[in-house]
């Protein structure tokens, strides 16, 4: 019997009501606990009453089963009488665990069990603070400062100190303010910021950012604002060899360094959740790769360790970015003279013999050629990949789905089949890529995927992932594994 129109908008009062008390918990964990709770990744942290029934709508297509605000609710009411020590707690998958888990078991003894090495911690917090200083304020420096604020907790962990830039005019500060708290893609930001002129910072929600003006990188002594041992982020692009961004190194309170671009020469390339481990102490100079890099390496490498890959060419089609002419005008590079607004703009990209120095078994398997078109963010990649076993459209796309689920490339991986997405519907995303499975084709041992990416901000949450394993500031994970995934996943994903 299908509902009346009261009783629908009475469950959906209901609903509403508990995603209403969830509210101050997910706060109270966050800030008493140092705990961040998420659905499949999605951060609850700082969201509306709409956003938290959104992510549990979204739930549905990312499992089997529905996520119950009937559920997660009593979950996080639990949560905040274990006194946690700090976290990073998906509760979706966390519910998910105790359905198929629980074996009776109260919820009380299943989560003191589950989360046992940190009951009982209240707040406590092993991490080491790191300074942080951007050295560039641009597209991607500002969406990194927009993560490390969001992320600043109690402190603890990443510590965004400072912000390097070349002094533009005389009112400078308050248009890097302004342009932190406007962004015609991504949005205000989400808090309040505040300006100061005599001591030249920017507070944003309660984190003081010091703003430096200089223009020789191995010149500034942060130790001078009491900055040490820092991470210098250097997303201007400028210097791309390790003699460059060894300038960094030079100034006095800085540690290590990290470049938001390929490198050059022997610079190790990292594409987090690939070869995040490769990185040593002794690394000063490290490397993010690109936006495309990121958003492939992880796709390719869960297909090439299912099905083998002989071949492949990728073809990008490309937001256009700052460094082409907006009118067609001088350029020093091939067609990006033409106005980036009016054209699509053939253009090379080294993102697919990129990949290899990530993903090695790779090497001289994939060429790569990219399209920039008029849109402002959000890319697509298409791989056509000739593989070594045969397989159907079906089974890639269930394989990817749980690889998004259930692998350990999950915070690299989405997976989406929704016959109406758009690029603007993948603006924010924080995956680095994101398959869509009703694009998919396969012929046997053919195969074509489509994979969305937000080139600006889910590249920056790689960015951000790359500096968490620098500087070692990782809480612990819950659930610190899935339920079990199908056995023939399991062997795709080398378990």
């Amino acid at each position: 019997m299908s509902q009346t129109s009261d009783s629908c908008l009475d469950k959906w009062m209901g609903r509403e009501a508990l995603a209403e008390a969830m509210i101050p918990v997910i706060g109270r964990l966050y800030r008493e606990n140092n705990v961040v709770t998420s659905i499949h990744g999605r951060s609850l942290i700082n969201k509306s009453t709409m956003n938290i029934l959104k992510a549990h709508r979204f739930a549905r297509r990312m499992s089997n089963h529905e996520l119950l605000l009937e559920e997660t609710a009593p979950l996080l009411n639990a949560l905040s009488e274990l006194e946690l020590g700090a976290a990073a707690i998906d509760i979706a998958r966390l519910t998910e665990k105790f359905r198929a888990e629980g074996n009776g078991a109260s919820l009380d003894e299943y989560l003191r069990a589950e989360l046992a090495e940190i009951v009982g911690k209240r707040g406590a917090d092993d991490r080491t603070s790191t300074d942080v200083v951007l050295y560039g304020f641009g597209r991607i420096g500002r969406l990194l400062a927009r993560i490390l604020i969001e992320k600043a907790g109690g402190g603890h962990g990443l510590r965004l100190r400072a912000i390097v830039v070349r002094k533009g005019a005389e009112n400078d500060l308050v248009k890097r303010a302004s342009l932190l708290r406007r962004d015609s893609v991504h949005g205000s930001f989400e808090g309040t910021i505040r300006v100061d002129e005599e001591a030249n910072t920017i507070t944003a929600n309660g984190v003081q950012v010091q703003v430096i003006y200089s223009d020789n990188p191995a010149t500034v002594d942060y130790t001078a604002y009491g900055i040490k041992d820092a991470l210098v982020v250097d997303n201007t692009g400028r210097w791309r060899d390790a003699d460059g961004l060894a300038q960094h190194l030079q100034s006095k309170g800085v540690a290590r360094v990290l470049l938001t671009a390929p490198g050059k020469g022997d610079l190790k390339n990292i594409v987090h959740g690939i070869n995040h481990k490769d990185i040593s102490d002794d690394d000063k100079i490290v490397t993010a790769a690109s936006c495309t890099t990121n958003a492939i390496t992880p796709v390719l490498k869960a297909i090439n360790d299912k099905f083998g890959i002989i071949h492949g060419h990728v073809e990008t089609v490309h937001s256009f970015t700052n460094d082409q002419n907006l009118i067609d005008n001088f350029h020093k590079g091939d067609r990006r003279g033409r106005s980036a607004a009016l054209n699509m703009v053939i253009t090379e990209t080294g993102a697919a013999k990129a990949v290899a120095k990530a993903l090695p078994e790779l090497q001289g398997k994939l060429t790569g050629n990219a399209i920039r078109v008029p849109t402002p963010d959000v890319s697509m990649a298409i791989l056509n990949l000739n593989l070594e076993n045969g397989t159907t459209r079906d089974e890639v796309n269930d394989f990817l789905r749980e690889m998004s689920l259930h692998s350990d490339l999950r915070k690299q991986i989405d997976y989406i089949d929704s016959p109406d997405v758009v690029s603007t519907d993948f603006v924010g995303s924080r995956r680095a890529g994101i398959v869509d499975g009703l694009a998919t084709i396969s012929n046997d041992k053919n195969l074509v995927l489509y994979v969305w990416y937000d080139n600006e901000f889910g590249y920056s949450c790689q960015v951000v992932r790359v500096m968490e394993e620098m500087a070692g500031v990782n809480p612990p994970s819950f659930p610190a594994r899935d339920v079990i995934a199908p056995i023939a996943v399991l062997e795709g994903a080398g378990a």
